[in-house]
């Protein structure tokens, strides 16, 4: 699939998703210089063709070394915002989820990595952006379903506002997330600045495909986006 690039900060966001990068504490950052767009295809594969997951042009700077997680000890309350902390496991008790993570990366193709395509417990994390519970907003991806069966974020239209989510890291600390909206954007009309533009406070987006399914494109036609903050 092809992507333009995005446009600038002050024009509409008619582009394809372009994932967050780093900020200020040593995130990837979206920013007029350097964007990294992200056409979110995570669809399944209806008519017996593998699913694709999210694809990125190589459009973004290398993402600095984050500092060793500081703070809080593990156990206590997350706060406001936690150091950088890989996640490894996501927990969302509505809908049943209870998944581990896989690192998604941007491939010698120049296009974001997929989780194996044939997993249907596994989501995904943009690991050179931010972190679930830092500052900023952090980018996180599922299948729907895949060529032979419902997949992990088949039932996230389920949530609503209010509804808590959880992630656990590799520090041992739990950040605990709030949703703030589900929202449903067709693709070819996707708002990436909304979705990905980076935030003061700790923000998780979760990102899976939804609609009718073209089977002529392969793909689904709209995204479905969960907007959570941390709590």
């Amino acid at each position: 699939m092809a992507v333009s690039p995005s446009p600038p900060p002050d024009s509409p966001g008619h582009d394809e998703p372009a994932p967050a990068g780093q900020g200020s504490h040593g995130k990837l950052m979206l920013g007029a210089t350097a964007i990294l767009v992200l056409a979110v295809t995570l669809f399944g594969g209806n008519d017996g063709s593998s699913p694709e997951v999210p694809q990125a042009p190589l459009a973004v700077p290398a993402a600095s070394v984050p500092a060793p997680p500081r703070g809080q000890a593990a156990g206590q309350p997350a706060g406001r915002e936690l150091p950088r902390s890989r996640p490894v496991r996501l927990l969302i008790p509505k809908i049943s989820v209870d998944a581990p993570f896989t690192d998604l990366a941007i491939g010698p193709t120049g296009r974001l990595e997929p989780p194996p395509p044939y997993d249907t417990n596994l989501v995904g994390w943009h690991a050179k952006g931010v972190s679930p519970g830092e500052a900023g907003t952090a980018i996180i991806a599922g299948h729907v379903d895949t060529a032979t069966s419902a997949a992990v974020f088949v039932n996230l239209g389920a949530l609503k506002k209010g509804d808590v989510f959880h992630v656990d890291r590799a520090d041992g600390r739990r950040a605990s997330f709030v949703v703030d909206s589900v929202e449903t954007f067709e693709k070819d009309n996707f708002p990436s600045r909304r979705v990905y533009a980076d935030t003061a406070r700790a923000e998780v987006r979760l990102i899976t495909c939804a609609g009718d399914y073209d089977h002529t494109a392969r793909d689904y036609k709209d995204n479905l986006v969960v907007f959570a903050h941390l709590l």
